[in-house]
C-alpha cells in the first residue's frame, strides 16, 4: 500500500466532506479511495470514519488519527522541499484571510501582483470579517488590523492603519461640518458594529479625546459603510486605505483634520515557524515590501 497516498487520501475526504469529492479532487475514481480508506484502516488497525448515505463523521481512532497523518503529509512536503533546487520557484496552496475592506482596496491587487511574480502559488482568498482560528480553518495567513493580538501567534507588522472622518459634499450642504470633535454629537454618524459603535476615540493636541457618537445606520463591514457615507447618508470613519481615493477624487470630504482618530497597525499573522512553505515565506516578504510604513495611501491627506 502506497501508505502516504492512503493518508492524502483521507485528509481530502475529511476536508471535502465526501469521498466523492476527494476522488474528483484527486483526479481518482470511487472504488480507489474506498480502497485507499480501507487499507488505512488495516494498518491502523481501527475504523477512522462513520459512513452514511448522508455524511461521513470521524470515529474516535479517526480525530486521533487526522492530525498525525497532516503533520505526516507537511513533513513529506518539508523534505521534497529541502533536497529541490536553491533557485526553485515558492508553489502550492496558500489559504489567506482578510476583511472585506482591505481584502478589495488593498490585498486583492497585491496578490494578483504575487501570483504573477510566482505562478506556480495557488491562492485562496478568504474575504472574512471575523477573527478565524488559523489551525481550525486551515487558513496560512490572515491579515488582521489590531493593537491586541494573540499572543499564541506569530505576527509580521506590515503597515500603519489610519482612519479619517469624512462625508460627502452634498451631505455638508445640508449639515454644518464639525468645527470640533465635540460637534459630531449633532450629525448621523454610521458606525462600525465592533469598532466604535457609540464611541470614537482621537489624539489632538497630544491628548486623548473620546466622544459619543450616534446614527442611524450600523454595519459590521467598511465597505458598506463607505457606500452608505457616499450616498450622502451620513460622517463615518473609515480607513484611509479604503477612503484616501475617494477624498484625493473630491467624492468625500476629510472632516476634522487636527483630531487624528486612534492609528491601529496591520499584520501579517500565522501560526508556526516551524516546517514554513516557501511560498509562505515569499508572501510574507513581498507584503513586507508592498506595504511600507508610510503607505501609499495616505498621500495627501
Amino acid at each position: 500500500m502506497d501508505r502516504l497516498q492512503a493518508m492524502r487520501v483521507f485528509v481530502t475526504v475529511v476536508d471535502l466532506g465526501s469521498q466523492s469529492a476527494a476522488a474528483d479532487h484527486l483526479d481518482l475514481s470511487r472504488p480507489v479511495v474506498s480502497r485507499y480508506l480501507a487499507e488505512l484502516e488495516d494498518w491502523v488497525g481501527a475504523r477512522l470514519l462513520h459512513r452514511t448515505t448522508r455524511k461521513l463523521s470521524l470515529t474516535a481512532a479517526g480525530s486521533e488519527t487526522l492530525p498525525r497523518c497532516r503533520q505526516m503529509l507537511e513533513l513529506c512536503g518539508d523534505m521534497q522541499a529541502a533536497v529541490s533546487e536553491p533557485d526553485d520557484a515558492p508553489r502550492g496552496l496558500l489559504r489567506l484571510s482578510v476583511s472585506t475592506s482591505f481584502g478589495q482596496a488593498q490585498l486583492a491587487q497585491a496578490i494578483a501582483e504575487y501570483v504573477k511574480r510566482y505562478p506556480l502559488v495557488t491562492v485562496d482568498l478568504q474575504m472574512l470579517d471575523r477573527t478565524v482560528n488559523l489551525v481550525d480553518e486551515r487558513i496560512d495567513l490572515a491579515i488582521r488590523t489590531s493593537n491586541d493580538l494573540d499572543p499564541n501567534l506569530i505576527a509580521r507588522r506590515l503597515t500603519v492603519c489610519r482612519s479619517v472622518v469624512c462625508a460627502t459634499p452634498a451631505y455638508l450642504l445640508e449639515h454644518p461640518a464639525p468645527q470640533k470633535v465635540e460637534d459630531l454629537a449633532g450629525h448621523n454618524c454610521l458606525t462600525h458594529s465592533y469598532f466604535g459603535k457609540s464611541l470614537w476615540h482621537f489624539e489632538e493636541r497630544g491628548e486623548h479625546v473620546s466622544v459619543p457618537i450616534n446614527g442611524n445606520i450600523t454595519s459590521n463591514e467598511a465597505s458598506t459603510l463607505l457606500r452608505v457615507t457616499l450616498a450622502g447618508a451620513g460622517v463615518s470613519m473609515l480607513p484611509s486605505y479604503q477612503a484616501g481615493d475617494y477624498i484625493r477624487r473630491g467624492e468625500l470630504v476629510r472632516l476634522l483634520p487636527d483630531a487624528e482618530p486612534r492609528r491601529m497597525n496591520i499584520y501579517a499573522v500565522y501560526a508556526s515557524r516551524k516546517h514554513m512553505p516557501s511560498a509562505l515565506r515569499s508572501l510574507l516578504d513581498f507584503l513586507v515590501l508592498r506595504f511600507p510604513e508610510e503607505p501609499a495611501w495616505d498621500a495627501g491627506l
